[in-house]
């Protein structure tokens, strides 16, 4: 009798222990990921969108940097968004092209920086960024933004000439989005990938311009190359900033963030392995213009092909972008805008990281805020 007592007050026990433990999980919220971020909820604010999305030069580290920048040092609203497996929610995977959730943001973006690579987003998602830029609205582009997207040529998008090697029946779309609205595509790495930096010269143009406020000439340092442009650019381009092609003078270093190129290198190269001059004439690094889709508003556009996420210890080069903003924007630039950085910032160095990286970085989205 005694046993069986024992056993209907431990049933009970249990029991009611389940269900206390069943409630507590009926009443516990999921956690809905964070598949991107908003810096600055004030709705009175310009609202800029800022786009990563390359598998190279870090834009996913970057491009949250320069949002809190912009949100807390100048006011703006800033909505970042990500390259992401739909399977995998905010879970950052740069590799993962075909997909970049939140662009419904652009129909109240007053500005855009666009940070992609080679993208062949689905046609729902390039809608938002063709009505954006249908409209005329202001775009930044930064580094790969050049070859933003690239689409197979058997590809049924609605939106294939957006691609950079776009060479279809739509006439004034050749060689893409990059160089329709941006100014030049993707063409080739003019200084020698990871072993010559960039160094920032003002252009006669450039010297008066407000987009180089506050920064002197040769202030800009990255460890990143300078790319090569056809010359002259097309249409109103004005180059308002020249890179010259910096020689390492250390030695080349794989576990280094710069890979062994210092900001006190001075060195200009001369020749690359081709024979090619690499400083006679200097490739633009920065320009402005003004793009205009068929059937579409003229607007303004800037591009650097400075701006990786290494890039942005530099200060100038951080000013640079936050002036461009600014520019295309038509606002008034400020005369040495505050870029000091926001947080605990410590990009990691460029490179190409394969599917298994990512699969086990599992990076969170909300590890930027």
């Amino acid at each position: 009798m005694k046993r069986i007592l024992l056993f209907t007050i431990s049933l009970i026990l249990f029991i009611n222990c389940g269900e206390k433990q069943e409630k507590k999980k009926e009443i516990t919220p999921n956690k809905t990921p964070l598949e991107w971020l908003v810096f600055n909820e004030n709705s009175l604010s310009k609202h800029i969108v800022l786009i990563s999305g390359d598998e190279e030069y870090r834009s996913e580290e970057a491009l949250p940097q320069l949002a809190k920048i912009l949100a807390k040092r100048h006011g703006f609203k800033c909505t970042v968004l990500f390259a992401q497996d739909p399977a995998k929610p905010g879970i950052i995977n740069a590799n993962y092209v075909k997909n970049i959730p939140g662009l419904e943001a652009l129909e109240t973006a007053d500005a855009l920086v666009l940070f992609t690579r080679f993208r062949a987003l689905p046609d729902e998602q390039m809608k938002y960024i063709d009505d954006y830029l249908k409209k005329g609205k202001p775009i930044v582009g930064i580094r790969t933004a050049t070859h933003a997207f690239n689409f197979q040529n058997d590809s049924l998008s609605k939106y294939a000439h957006y691609g950079n090697y776009y060479q279809g029946d739509k006439t004034v779309w050749q060689d893409g989005f990059g160089r329709l609205v941006l100014g030049e595509k993707w063409i080739s790495h003019h200084g020698k990938h990871k072993y010559q930096s960039t160094r920032g010269t003002l252009s006669d143009i450039g010297k008066n311009h407000p987009v180089l406020k506050g920064i002197e000439d040769k202030a800009i340092w990255g460890p990143t190359d300078v790319y090569g442009v056809r010359l002259p650019l097309p249409g109103d381009s004005q180059a308002i900033l020249l890179g010259e092609v910096i020689q390492g003078e250390g030695s080349y270093d794989e576990s280094d963030l710069f890979y062994g190129m210092q900001p006190t290198d001075t060195v200009g190269a001369i020749k690359n392995e081709k024979g090619e001059l690499l400083n006679n004439p200097m490739m633009p690094i920065a320009w402005i213009k003004t793009y205009q889709l068929p059937g579409g508003v003229k607007g303004r556009a800037f591009t650097s092909t400075i701006g990786a996420s290494a890039d942005l210890l530099n200060e100038a080069t951080r000013r640079l972008l936050v002036n461009g903003v600014y520019w295309v924007g038509d606002m008034s630039v400020p005369e040495k805008a505050d870029v000091r950085l926001v947080g605990d910032y410590k990009p990691t160095a460029f490179e190409f990281r394969d599917d298994a990286y990512w699969l086990e970085k599992q990076l969170l989205i909300e590890s930027f805020q």
